[in-house]
């Protein structure tokens, strides 16, 4: 989930992810894609995030680049600081997620200039801790920080060491969490479930036996739509409120969404490229394919040929002129 970032069951969302991958999925911690790079040739290699909202982003773009503009396209999966490194070697083309990250910004952008931006996925990402709405509903005082404290016994599990949890979702994604929780003096414990998948199947038990949660999660995603949440209220984010990990006291920002490329592609990527700056959707458009892969178990490439049919008024406007 980036600034940061966190299907329904693990098992499922592995499958999903493979299934992703049209050509194959590769971990770009071990190994290169075969087509990055490949000059001269008709090919695309994208990174893929974890998190099924990225993943409803590449199944489209994929779709699109191989149907419409004759492309073989190359998905790999990436962990996000790690993806900044690969598309700024040219092992990836192409991010098309990404939630904030100005330190690789400065680095591969500013300095090295081995990236470019490729404008906005017109999608605006939030991170924030939430609670299930039945329980903020029961307790309305809970959706602010202050009263956390409060409740602490409430969010206790097995696994917060006598503390309130506040459940987070992969490690590898960028998190104030620890941080916030020492800093504003919350009798609290940050456990993480793994993975988003990991994650949404621990809300869904909660909220299948009516249980009160407090979770780190972020928007848009799907599950908003199947499990009701509401928002702490965390001290208001301002400018630099947030500079120093370790001493961050405040919200998450609102962060609008952003696509990065290889500056050898960003410059000579023909068609795809042109393509790839011009791609940008709603919010609603990325939760539509997201549900279809998460909820409809339908393979990423199937819920994006879904997606074509009916939206072609949309798309259209991304292609080349």
């Amino acid at each position: 989930m980036a600034r940061t970032r966190l299907a329904a069951l693990a098992a499922a969302a592995a499958v999903t992810a493979t299934a992703l991958t049209g050509c194959g999925a590769a971990d770009m911690t071990r190994q290169a894609s075969p087509y990055a790079d490949a000059k001269g040739s008709r090919t695309v290699t994208l990174s893929v995030q974890s998190w099924v909202g990225a993943q409803a982003n590449v199944a489209v773009a994929q779709y699109l680049l191989e149907h419409e503009l004759g492309y073989r396209v190359d998905t790999v999966q990436i962990d996000e600081v790690p993806a900044w490194d690969a598309l700024s070697q040219g092992r990836v083309d192409a991010i098309l997620e990404d939630w904030g990250h100005p330190d690789q910004e400065k680095r591969y952008v500013d300095d090295k200039a081995t990236i470019k931006p490729g404008g906005e996925l017109g999608v605006t990402g939030h991170i924030g801790w939430f609670v299930p709405t039945y329980f903020a509903e029961a307790h309305p005082d809970v959706t602010d920080w202050k009263n956390l404290n409060k409740y602490a016994n409430d969010f206790r599990t097995a696994e917060s060491g006598g503390k309130g949890q506040l459940m987070d979702g992969s490690p590898s994604y960028v998190t104030n969490d620890k941080a916030l929780v020492k800093n504003l003096g919350l009798d609290y414990q940050v456990v993480f479930a793994g993975s988003e998948a990991a994650q949404i199947t621990q809300i869904k038990q909660f909220a299948k036996e009516k249980k009160p949660f407090l979770s780190y999660w972020y928007k848009p995603q799907w599950l908003f739509e199947k499990v009701p949440m509401t928002e702490v209220k965390l001290p208001e984010h301002q400018e630099g409120c947030d500079a120093d990990t370790e001493k961050v006291a405040c919200a998450y920002p609102h962060t609008p969404l952003r696509k990065f490329l290889n500056v050898r592609f960003a410059d000579g990527g023909g068609d795809a490229a042109a393509f790839l700056k011009k791609f940008r959707w709603t919010t609603d458009m990325q939760n539509d394919v997201s549900l279809m892969i998460a909820e409809e178990k339908l393979a990423p490439q199937e819920a994006a040929a879904r997606w074509v049919k009916e939206n072609e008024a949309t798309w259209r406007t991304w292609l080349p002129s």
